[in-house]
């Protein structure tokens, strides 16, 4: 039998995470071992506490069950933030394998994802540039001097990760980025075939890493206005940014340094 003071905040949490009202049935079947009349007597201690002037949301009894909701009170504040936000950043699935590859490889180049990917993919750069998921990063020091590609900041905010180190496989990555992203790509999918026959070192590895980038041109700062690529297929067209020699260029063999690899 669990302490009060942990028995409470199980059933907290298990109401904050749950994206419907959750019943009591449903908390009480999860905590097994736990009496109904005690789960139900601890949800009315939350509900008193988050009643008090001193919190700004409250659990309510919603549709047969218990949700965290924001008071009345407190609306027209709410409501001038929600407006203030930006709109939920969406990937269709060449994006989100073309954002794997480079998460996984980073710093890679435009030819390098395409040759793992087996496709075009300057229109789904031209698109995460432009939802800033991903920045330039340096040239990478071969034939060309092809455009360096990595994760942004905004990356790592939009996964809840605080490094590239953090990264998790590419399924679960996957399964992330629906939830994070708003990815169209069905549930329970197996990641690609072009990822899955090779998956990736973690980014900061050795592996991952080129030797031979010179400093970065731009890092964190604002990408220039990038048009979205038109039509059904986000997989065509040119990067702006990308020298014209390096699409034609063949893969180097030298890398970049560790410290590229960093956001």
């Amino acid at each position: 039998m669990l302490k009060d003071e942990t028995l409470k905040a199980l059933i907290e949490a298990i109401i904050y995470v749950a994206p419907e009202p959750v019943s009591l049935d449903a908390i009480v079947k999860v905590l097994e071992g736990e009496e109904r009349d005690r789960v139900k007597a601890q949800i009315e201690l939350l509900i008193q506490e988050y009643s008090q002037p001193s919190h700004g949301v409250e659990v309510r009894q919603v549709a047969g069950g218990y949700r965290f909701s924001s008071k009345p009170e407190h609306h027209e504040v709410l409501r001038n933030f929600v407006k203030s936000l930006k709109p939920l950043v969406k990937l269709s699935k060449p994006a989100l394998e073309t954002l794997a590859v480079i998460a996984y490889r980073q710093p890679v180049t435009v030819p390098e994802i395409e040759e793992i990917r087996g496709v075009d993919c300057g229109g789904v750069i031209h698109t995460l540039l432009e939802k800033k998921l991903v920045v330039t990063a340096g040239r990478k020091n071969v034939v060309g001097r092809p455009i360096l590609y990595r994760t942004s900041k905004d990356f790592l905010v939009h996964f809840g990760l605080k490094d590239t180190s953090e990264l998790p496989s590419l399924k679960e990555f996957e399964e992330l980025a629906r939830q994070a992203l708003g990815s169209d790509l069905p549930t329970e999918q197996e990641p690609s075939a072009s990822l899955k026959a090779e998956e990736p070192p973690a980014a900061g590895s050795e592996e991952a890493a080129t030797e031979n980038a010179e400093p970065a041109e731009a890092t964190e700062t604002n990408e220039p206005e990038l048009a979205t690529a038109g039509g059904p297929e986000e997989d065509a067209g040119e990067v702006a940014t990308l020298d014209p020699a390096a699409e034609n260029n063949e893969e180097g063999e030298d890398k970049a340094s560790p410290d590229e690899t960093r956001s």
